[in-house]
């Protein structure tokens, strides 16, 4: 299918005047024939709470949609995981309206789901301008200022998954076998190669998938792209592997915590930075420089950036109430704010990747994350992080070789080591205050997520973590 992926983060916040809907409708309409056999395309978008939302449209429907959009309310920004209803100062209650429309660059077959396709959308105001609570425009504005600068980010989401072979509310493992272990492959490989082939035919570029720690759980890791289309492909693959799920007997939960009385899902961000070199192709920040392990002046300044502000960034990052069960330390989570080569109980683990290979592999990988998070909102704040250490020349701290649990607290005052915050409260209270993310995404986005945030908080003020791995399993 014909895919012009270069120009999507440009359009994303383009005015809808006359001209570019008569420009999106005669795409639509040279899609079409390829279309013929489907029944209708999913219109999808991630919501506050991280789920993902969908509207659909026969597929003659499709040039009517790309040009005028799907009405849709806004109060889905102030949706709760549980689908109440809170309000915030620029959302919620049932008056006004959207359209929706999709981004026609990445429509893609859904292999997993015949007779159907998939567009994200761009949620636009009747009057034809981006809402400005629409994350994935908001994810692509944040690319374009780096760009501005001379600088693009490749990106990729880890996702990890529990398989349950129980029907109905509780989490049956569908597989029994060790963590990491052949005998998981053993037991599902028919899942698992269907899941192969399924994205495949998608077009997502797997590179690895294995048998993890918790039971029943799996992992699956992506190659790096532009933010935009890394956020959409994280999108694609968790539905993708929902409905090959489905089709096998199975039920899939990326929720932070799956069993109140084991390790959880991560939704770790890799992430890379980049600048062209007119005389040699692009050039990859995270290798190659004098600073620590390689990494150059701006590699350093834009990890710094992201450190400096990951007790802010848990907002969205870690976004649950939930995702607190999870962030312990000695879990591999990431539950302290440091950063360290290969140090996976660092928050920010620096990956050189393998001698003759550090120019191309070498990236950060952001482990205090999970699939709670919408992944546009997510990258747009790590990214506007990053920005503002480059801007401020920022430095790392000394790199930690250990598990930073495993020193005293005189240690880790020494080396200036705090735990990241403990809980969805915390969290919320630093985001509001930080400065850096209130200016790169806005005060409708700050005061929206808070109240969303502080929704959940209020949910589930009385419950034990049985209770709240029990609602929060089967909603992400």
């Amino acid at each position: 299918m014909e895919r012009n992926d270069g120009g999507a983060a440009r359009r994303a916040f383009q005015p809808l005047d006359g001209a570019e809907r008569d420009r999106l409708a005669a795409r639509a309409a040279r899609l079409a024939p390829e279309l013929h056999d489907l029944a209708g395309v999913v219109l999808g978008w991630v919501d506050t709470s991280g789920i993902t939302r969908v509207k659909t449209v026969p597929v003659a429907r499709l040039e009517h949609a790309a040009a005028w959009g799907v009405g849709m309310s806004p109060c889905f920004d102030v949706f709760l995981l549980d689908d109440s209803v809170v309000s915030g100062r620029y959302s919620g209650g049932p008056v006004g309206d959207l359209r929706l429309h999709p981004d026609l660059d990445r429509l893609v077959r859904l292999a997993a789901l015949p007779g159907w396709a998939w567009a994200p959308v761009t949620r636009y105001t009747q009057e034809g301008t981006v809402h400005p609570l629409d994350f994935r425009a908001v994810l692509a504005r944040e690319a374009e200022r780096l760009a501005d600068l001379g600088w693009s980010v490749r990106a990729a989401f880890e996702i990890e998954w529990c398989l349950s072979d129980d029907d109905g509310d509780r989490f049956t493992p569908a597989c029994k076998g060790p963590a990491y272990g052949m005998t998981r492959l053993t037991e599902l490989s028919g899942y698992l190669r269907d899941l192969l082939g399924a994205l495949d035919r998608t077009g997502v570029s797997v590179e690895q998938l294995h048998p993890e720690y918790a039971p029943g759980q799996y992992e699956l890791s992506v190659a790096a792209e532009d933010p935009v289309g890394a956020a959409d492909t994280a999108v694609l693959v968790r539905e993708t592997i929902r409905a090959v799920s489905s089709d096998h007997g199975l039920v899939a939960s990326f929720s932070p915590k799956v069993l109140a009385d084991s390790v959880g899902n991560g939704g770790h961000v890799h992430l890379s930075l980049w600048r062209d070199d007119p005389a040699g192709g692009p050039v990859n920040a995270m290798s190659g420089g004098h600073e620590p392990f390689g990494l150059t002046a701006e590699g350093e300044a834009f990890a710094a950036g992201v450190l400096d502000r990951l007790p802010a960034l848990l907002a969205v990052g870690a976004p649950t109430v939930a995702s607190y069960l999870r962030l312990i330390p000695s879990h591999w989570a990431g539950a302290y704010g440091c950063w360290g080569l290969e140090n996976r109980e660092a928050a920010l683990r620096l990956v050189q990747g393998a001698l003759g290979d550090r120019s191309r592999a070498a990236n950060l990988e952001v482990k205090c994350f999970d699939e709670a998070a919408n992944p546009y909102l997510a990258l747009a704040a790590l990214l506007a992080a990053g920005r503002a250490g480059l801007a401020a020349k920022s430095s790392l701290p000394e790199p930690l070789a250990v598990d930073p649990a495993t020193l005293s607290d005189t240690e880790r005052i020494r080396l200036g080591i705090a735990a990241l915050p403990e809980s969805l409260e915390e969290a919320v209270t630093a985001f509001e205050r930080d400065e850096v993310l209130g200016d790169a995404l806005g005060p409708e986005i700050i005061d929206t997520v808070a109240a969303v945030r502080r929704g959940e908080i209020e949910l589930f003020a009385q419950s034990s973590p049985e209770q709240i791995t029990e609602a929060t399993r089967w909603r992400h």
